[in-house]
């Protein structure tokens, strides 16, 4: 099993907080962001850990991981960014965004997870957001499912019917070796014939992770939920850094 941490984005919402700090490095009390997830990966023996760099790459000093600089990143979004490590993507893999944290039971249903290509969603979503006022609840990536079948993975899902069920993608997923080879022969097909917009992106090079995982929905391939129970949080505003500093203390 290889960890691969996307930490090659920026962020302009949590201001002077992380002007001079990628978002992975932020400080949650006495760890940052990523060594919170480095903690949990190296306690349940989850040693083979790549992060993906982007700007500010020199800052990064986490020792006992691998690097992959993005020298891209400027030209892409998350997608790309995790396509920067698709030369090591040859195994199982656990992939998680840098700006959230969870706990061993979210990490443990992404582990028990035997299927190809599993995202980690939350059912339970729209109750963080009754604090999160300048993260408005219309920007969660929402899952929308019937049957424990993921129908549609986007922003802002607000028509449903009563068989369906609506989640949040949470920045977790997990791809088994086949489910590794299935991505990335979908994406280089993509990158080499795709044009114009796709799906919520303006183009596949500026494509965010949920619009790749949508155009394999799209083609038949099975993205399926994984179901997760557990307390987690997303770092994006100065409002979310001290909610977490608050809530994560019992992590």
């Amino acid at each position: 099993m290889k960890i691969i941490i996307i930490a090659a984005g920026s962020s302009t919402r949590l201001g002077k907080e992380i002007k001079d700090v990628p978002k992975g490095l932020l400080k949650i009390n006495d760890k940052s962001i990523i060594e919170i997830q480095l903690d949990l990966f190296k306690k349940n023996q989850l040693f083979d850990i790549t992060i993906i760099t982007g700007p500010d790459k020199q800052k990064f000093e986490l020792k006992n991981v691998n690097y992959i600089h993005d020298n891209e990143f400027q030209n892409h979004d998350v997608l790309g960014s995790l396509m920067a490590s698709k030369s090591i993507m040859n195994d199982d893999i656990l992939i998680s965004y840098s700006d959230i944290v969870f706990d061993e039971n979210i990490l443990q249903s992404m582990l028990d997870y035997k299927g190809d290509i599993g995202i980690a969603v939350d059912l339970n979503w729209e109750k963080k957001y009754v604090t999160r006022t300048q993260h408005p609840k219309s920007e969660a990536d929402n899952v929308l499912m019937e049957n424990n079948k993921i129908l549609k993975i986007k922003k802002n899902i607000t028509e449903y019917n009563p068989k369906q069920n609506l989640g949040e993608f949470i920045g977790l997923m997990k791809l088994s070796k086949s489910g590794t080879k299935i991505f990335i022969e979908k994406f280089n097909y993509l990158i080499k014939s795709h044009e114009g917009k796709f799906h919520d992106a303006p183009s596949i090079k500026k494509a965010y992770l949920t619009d790749m995982l949508q155009e394999l929905i799209d083609s038949g391939i099975v993205v399926e939920p994984i179901i997760i129970n557990g307390k987690w949080y997303e770092i994006d505003t100065l409002q979310d850094l001290q909610l977490a500093r608050k809530k994560t203390k019992d992590f």
